[in-house]
């Protein structure tokens, strides 16, 4: 016989699960992590043992299955409870249980804060193992599609625009009635007159959405997901999503922060960079941010919590025909701290009256003093500094002294920051891209913080695995502390 052979189908085998998994692999890993784990301290919702009925399943059945899963590409129930049967890493893991695809299900809904305690417990343990410097920081955001359509998103000026069809429709069916009633069609005019209605209930349904617009205070509102936001994914694309923040270490590229939030990255910076240093438990680190989240508020609340940000700061204003040239951009005005003063490209001094303006803009909205000369009604470079008929004016924010600091950082540590793609650009593409993690079926957000937990958690699992090994690992996770 020229083929290899197996064994025979009806021939009796002696074996056990136990000799079937090998000592490295990553199931016995997440079998020790749960059982070394005190679920209840962590907010886990526990399987309560019962007097009367079918005995339910443990807590810790269910978090070893989704553990399980996200590490091999499964989240869906149905095919959990599949894998259960067929699946000898997984009759391993549970000594043969196969709970149905409906408790599985329930388990992730009921957990999200459990989800997130968890992993920072995983973060304190690899900080103990040395895994994490905790130094240098790179922290970015990437958008994860919601549970959402666009069609199921609406502001006011969508509202306006169905509301103004429907009246323009209705209007067209009142003048077919009026011209069918002439003819007396009265098919036709049953058929017109259930139209009306429909459009009647649609409007209806349109002005109750407005409602509860203007009632949020929000500038959009979603109804399949009612947290779920129209957000910039690139360039002009615009998706319904979530936006997924992630602190990763720059030793060994490990996430130590991460929550989910429902608006772009401009007011995110000290929640996340604040939260990576509560998990690490240190004093002080770097960041390295990208232009997106260049905001002086955020940047002056990392300051004050004593973290070093070096924020990229967006590119400066353009310059046109008629407008300031490159020369004469706020950049090139010397800021005097001794007197409080600007002095301009043309060497004149601009002067404060010390008054604090307000400005209010995207939900944000911060103090400022105005700096002018009177030099400016007879520079002879006017036309190339400003085309405000009562010359330069310059603001300066109640942030300026943090955004000043932040961007003289930038520009002297240059190559540091160019390590911040190198950081954590590749973990977001290996959990969209080659794992398929680019959307959530959960809604709210809560939930959805706690699946995207669960799937930062499991990043940091599989590369620790593959930096120490499952026998290292399993051996340093022992006791695993809360």
């Amino acid at each position: 016989m020229q083929h290899i052979t197996g064994i025979a189908r009806n021939q009796m085998v002696f074996t056990s699960l136990e000799d079937s998994i090998s000592e490295d692999n990553s199931v016995r890993f997440v079998d020790a992590f749960v059982e070394n784990i005190d679920l209840k301290a962590l907010g886990f919702e526990l399987q309560m043992l019962k007097t009367e009925g079918r005995r339910s399943f443990s807590t810790q059945t269910f978090l070893k299955i989704y553990l399980y899963g996200y590490l091999n590409g499964l989240r869906s129930s149905r095919k959990l409870e599949k894998e259960c049967v067929r699946n000898i890493e997984l009759q391993w893991l549970l000594f043969g249980l196969v709970p149905n695809y409906h408790s599985i299900s329930d388990f992730r809904k009921n957990n999200p804060s459990g989800l997130k305690k968890l992993f920072k417990v995983f973060v304190s343990f690899l900080k103990d193992a040395d895994l994490i410097a905790g130094e240098t920081i790179a922290i970015d955001g990437t958008k994860s599609r919601a549970h959402n359509s666009k069609k199921a998103n609406f502001n006011q000026k969508k509202i306006d625009k169905h509301l103004a069809y429907i009246e323009e429709k209705t209007q067209q069916y009142l003048d077919e009635l009026a011209q069918n009633d002439e003819k007396e069609n009265s098919v036709t005019i049953t058929k017109i007159q259930e139209k009306i209605e429909r459009l009647k209930k649609n409007k209806l349904g349109y002005e109750v959405l407005e409602e509860k617009l203007k009632a949020s205070g929000e500038p959009q509102i979603s109804t399949t997901d009612e947290d779920s936001r129209a957000l910039l994914v690139q360039g002009q694309v615009v998706e319904v999503s979530y936006n997924i923040q992630a602190a990763v270490d720059a030793q060994y590229n490990l996430v130590v922060a991460t929550h989910t939030i429902n608006r772009n990255d401009r007011n995110a910076l000290s929640a996340i960079a604040i939260e990576a240093k509560e998990n690490l438990g240190i004093e002080t680190f770097t960041a390295l941010v990208d232009k997106g989240y260049h905001n002086g508020r955020e940047i002056t609340q990392c300051k004050e919590q004593n973290i070093i940000t070096i924020v990229a700061h967006p590119d400066q204003g353009k310059s046109n025909e008629n407008g300031t040239q490159p020369d004469y951009f706020v950049s090139k005005f010397i800021y005097n701290t001794d007197d409080d003063t600007y002095t301009c490209p043309a060497n004149q001094v601009l002067k404060t009256t010390g008054r604090w303006h307000k400005k209010t803009r995207d939900r944000d909205s911060y103090d400022f003093k105005k700096y002018r000369t009177p030099a400016c009604k007879e520079c002879p470079v006017k036309s190339l500094c400003t085309s405000r008929t009562g010359g330069r004016e310059i603001d300066r924010s109640q942030y300026a002294d943090a955004v000043a600091e932040n961007n003289q950082r930038y520009q002297a540590n240059a190559q540091l920051y160019r390590k911040r793609q190198e950081i954590n650009e590749h973990i977001f593409g290996t959990i969209k891209r080659q794992w398929g993690y680019n959307h959530t079926n959960l809604t709210g957000l809560e939930k959805v913080n706690g699946e995207h937990s669960l799937i930062m958690l499991v990043y940091n699992i599989k590369r620790a695995i593959n930096i120490l090994g499952v026998p290292e690992l399993i051996a340093g996770s022992i006791p695993l502390t809360v």
